[in-house]
């Protein structure tokens, strides 16, 4: 009889750990599994605790180590289902027939990760890399939330818990798909330390190597010299939070953001106001409200930029407004990428007849066009995105490429009860401000309003339904990162060719075992 490996022997000891009936089988895996998906929203921002991640990994690897395809797809969507309905919870202030829709096709994606994870034949296998295949298929589950369902719905993507951790440095190079690459690489060693063949150990070996040297050497590669700056003034009304647009006058918005900017102070560059600053039917021009901005950009003799929302029938339009130092309107950039179930009603006919929830947006968002930038008087040229926007790194891409030099982020999360959506959307900033070299301002009518240097550091940071001015002097940039010049194709390629791998050696394997057959008869 044969001496069995060391990967017959962990897969042995596995099974006879796990043996019985298929419900206590899975009783281990359930409870690893059920940790994972804590561990992973606990690392999640406001939480922030970004070790979490790849200790939630090795915990789901774990918990898929030796287990047939049924069961992986029953623990990946159990997981999945748990994690989701914890950090998307804050959904069901807006609606509960969403909410539930989101989770379930969260649970999906994360289902079909657990589907594609190492299995009892891959720790037997003689490639050295099987390790990789969850790291690999959870970049590809985040590429999918940044573009399905709805456009994208990325607000629990595990990039954001890497803000503080070593692995965001990475992000100049590769984006927040690399950062959560080389994160979860991190919990995937783990894995193969404790069930693999000598083999996968030393290609772990190798791993740590490249997961440490890659944050290491990126400040370096992506480096950028600042040209200039700008003194910039970011204006925060305050007022109370959790309350529906519906049910506020839209007014009162304007008038603390108003008397707010009447005690700005020296020579600033440019002032910029949050998103949905104004309501109004119909256009502003010609109103009383355009003509107060101009006269509040003609008294501090700079440029203003103002959420506004006009209304039209059945229909809004989302815009950022610039009123240069003379009172006129130099510009305006209207948002694109809109909010699904906040600014518009996905599948609306069939949400309305299932959640009454949908009344609270009775009228859906017209998307914008053009490029993502503004042209104040005086100044270089802006980026911007709105709100929700940050959350996609290709619209930020948009106003770097067409000669943004600072990106400008107003927001609005009076709606929010909590600090979650908040906080995660400084995360967006940050993580952006980092994969494209930029400062990034944001500025929310009741917080988190945020100065953001290019490194992803906050220097400046508003506390939550408080009124303030946030002063400060950043720095310009004009060079393009990596990530901004080639985008997520490069590690998307490499994150499918990883899970192709199996497949390819598998057939090549078939194959010359047919070929040997044949010719032996």
């Amino acid at each position: 009889m044969k001496a069995s490996t060391a990967a017959d022997v962990t897969v042995s000891r596995l099974s006879r750990g796990i043996a019985g009936d298929n419900w206590r089988r899975l009783a281990g895996p359930t409870a690893l599994m059920m940790g994972a998906a804590v561990v992973w929203w606990l690392a999640l921002p406001p939480r922030g605790w970004w070790v979490l991640f790849p200790v939630g990994v090795t915990m789901f690897m774990l918990a898929l180590a030796g287990q047939p395809l049924r069961n992986r797809l029953w623990l990946g969507g159990l997981g999945g289902v748990a994690h989701y309905a914890l950090a998307l919870r804050w959904l069901t202030d807006f609606n509960t027939a969403g909410y539930a829709a989101v989770v379930a096709v969260q649970a999906l994606l994360l289902m079909l990760v657990a589907a594609v994870s190492p299995n009892e034949a891959a720790f037997r296998s003689r490639w050295s890399g099987w390790w990789l295949l969850t790291p690999a298929a959870l970049v590809l589950l985040e590429a999918v939330q940044h573009r399905f369902p709805f456009g994208g719905f990325p607000l629990s993507a595990f990039g954001y818990s890497q803000t503080d951790g070593p692995f965001v440095a990475a992000a100049p190079l590769g984006g927040t798909l690399l950062v959560t690459a080389l994160a979860a690489v991190a919990g995937a060693v783990v894995t193969a330390v404790i069930f693999g063949p000598r083999r996968a150990r030393a290609a772990s070996v190798v791993a740590v190597v490249v997961v440490l040297a890659v944050p290491a050497f990126a400040p370096t590669i992506a480096d950028d010299t600042a040209e200039g700056s700008l003194d910039v003034v970011l204006v925060q009304g305050g007022g109370p939070r959790g309350l529906r647009a519906v049910n506020t006058d839209p007014f009162d918005t304007t008038r603390r953001h108003l008397q707010a900017a009447e005690d700005i102070t020296g020579d600033p560059d440019l002032v910029l106001l949050p998103e949905n600053v104004v309501n109004i039917d119909g256009s502003i021009d010609g109103t009383r409200v355009d003509a107060a901005f101009a006269e509040l950009a003609r008294q501090l003799d700079t440029n203003i930029v103002v959420g506004i929302t006009e209304f039209e029938d059945q229909h809004f339009r989302n815009a950022s407004i610039v009123w240069g130092p003379d009172g006129t309107r130099l510009g305006r950039y209207e948002k694109h990428h809109r909010v699904p179930f906040g600014e518009y009603i996905p599948m609306r006919n069939l949400i309305e007849r299932l959640s009454e929830d949908a009344r609270f947006i009775p009228r859906d968002a017209i998307a914008g066009e053009g490029p993502a930038v503004l042209d104040p008087s005086g100044t270089p040229r802006l980026g911007i995105v709105i709100s929700y926007e940050v959350f996609f790194a290709d619209r930020v891409a948009d106003a770097v490429r067409n000669g943004g030099q600072l990106l400008l982020a107003p927001t609005n999360a009076a709606s929010f009860v909590t600090e979650e959506v908040p906080a995660i959307e400084v995360a967006a900033s940050r993580m952006r401000a980092r994969e494209f070299g930029r400062t990034v301002l944001q500025a929310a009518p009741t917080g988190y309003s945020a100065v953001i240097q290019p490194d992803g550091t906050v220097s400046q940071l508003s506390g939550l339904g408080t009124n303030e001015l946030l002063t400060a002097t950043v720095p310009l940039h004009t060079g393009l990162t990596p990530y901004a010049r080639m985008g997520d194709t490069p590690l998307l390629v490499l994150a499918m060719l990883a899970l192709a791998w199996p497949a390819v050696t598998g057939l090549v394997s078939w194959r010359r075992r047919r070929q040997v057959t044949e010719v032996s008869h």
